[in-house]
């Protein structure tokens, strides 16, 4: 509808002939913001709508991270703590074998060896175990919030670097246990060898020991030798038994060397050596008294042997003090050769009839004989001339 166009006069005012007709300018504007407005929403939606689904996807990301990095870190812990296990073990073993070190068989510097790497090993455990017990980060539940999972991402992030550490360290602790485990394991063998090996050394230093603690000595040493390298508590345990018959050895050596004090002592030693050069290599034990097996009244001699077979066999002889009295007189010389001629029928089973007492003591005799032991004294005039098809017999048995 078309407006008036008659000029205004003083008073009076105009007014559009319906509210209804025209132009509505107000009501155009009112739509644009409005439209405005939606689209500003929108837009923030959206934005935020981006931001939560980014907040996601960094928290997802560091949350993989983390998980990833946890479960490597868990099995490198579960591999330390089985190495750790093997290396405790190992010192304790390292522990046994110092504790049951007499001294006697165990090399010097192969003992300095042991308790250093002993006490390496020890240390390997004490700061891997410190790691072990460090306890991993553990992860949230998942907020809700984009800011709430930045911040979170954040802390997984800074935890994850943690475990890497963790697990860095623990890597480390790793070699170096495996290191100590093989530098203990390598001195603690060599220490145990090295004391089997010494055995025979030490027989040979304690002669006068008793033969049953002689024989337990070979037998430790025997067991030793074979497990040595295990380095295990067979291995320590068979160290315990050779240093615990090397005890008993030298307990057994001085109670001999006491019975054998006096005025005859040193040619009591010089007999039983001389003895002990016939017997090539057989054991032999001595007793001696006033008066064996009837004999040792004046310038008689007594003489007596028992032996027993096995492996290694071995013997006791018996002698009269004269025996040391006359020493080094032939007949002294020929009677404890006819003794040995006993004593090393361990050596020589089978080669003549043992069960028969007169046999027994034709081969004695005949057996000093053919080492060159011509006084009668070597059975001869007790038991009579042996044959010579038994003398050629016993020159076989040495």
């Amino acid at each position: 509808m078309a407006l008036s166009s008659a000029p205004l006069v003083p008073g009076s005012h105009f007014l559009a002939a319906s509210f209804g007709d025209g132009p509505q300018p107000p009501r155009r504007r009112y739509r644009t913001r409005l439209v405005l407005t939606t689209a500003g929403i929108l837009l923030i939606g959206i934005a935020c709508g981006g931001t939560q689904l980014t907040a996601n996807l960094v928290f997802d990301d560091a949350l993989a991270s983390f998980q990833t990095s946890a479960r490597d870190t868990d099995r490198q812990r579960t591999a330390v703590a089985d190495l750790v296990a093997g290396l405790d073990s190992a010192v304790a073993i390292g522990t046994t074998v110092s504790a049951a070190d007499g001294g006697s068989l165990m090399d010097a510097a192969d003992r300095d060896a042991l308790h250093a790497s002993t006490a390496s090993a020890r240390e390997s455990v004490t700061d891997a175990t410190a790691l072990l017990g460090t306890p991993l980060p553990r992860a949230d539940e998942k907020p809700t919030w984009a800011w709430e999972l930045f911040g979170e991402a954040g802390e997984l992030e800074a935890d994850r670097q943690t475990i890497a550490q963790l697990d860095a360290d623990l890597s480390l602790a790793r070699e170096d246990a495996d290191a100590a485990r093989e530098t203990l394991r390598t001195a603690g063998s060599a220490a145990l060898d090295g004391a089997a090996e010494a055995a025979s050394g030490f027989e040979a230093a304690h002669v006068s020991a008793r033969n049953p603690d002689i024989v337990a000595l070979r037998a430790a040493a025997a067991a030793l030798s074979t497990t040595a390298q295990a380095w295990d508590e067979s291995a320590a345990s068979s160290y315990a038994d050779l240093e615990e018959a090397a005890t008993a050895m030298l307990a057994s050596e001085q109670a001999e060397l006491a019975e054998k004090k006096g005025t005859l002592s040193d040619a009591r030693v010089e007999i039983e050596a001389f003895a002990r050069e016939l017997a090539a290599g057989v054991l032999l034990d001595f007793d001696w008294s006033p008066v064996v097996n009837g004999y040792g009244y004046s310038d008689s001699m007594g003489g007596y042997a028992t032996w027993w077979y096995g492996d290694p066999g071995y013997a006791t002889i018996e002698l009269s003090n004269s025996v040391a009295e006359l020493w080094p007189d032939d007949r002294s010389r020929s009677l404890v050769a006819h003794e040995v001629g006993h004593a090393i029928s361990v050596k020589c089973e089978g080669m003549y009839d043992d069960s028969d007492q007169v046999s027994i003591e034709a081969w004695a005799t005949a057996w000093a004989i053919s080492m060159g032991y011509t006084s009668d004294a070597n059975g001869t005039s007790a038991y009579g001339t042996p044959p010579q098809e038994l003398i050629d017999a016993a020159s076989g048995c040495r």
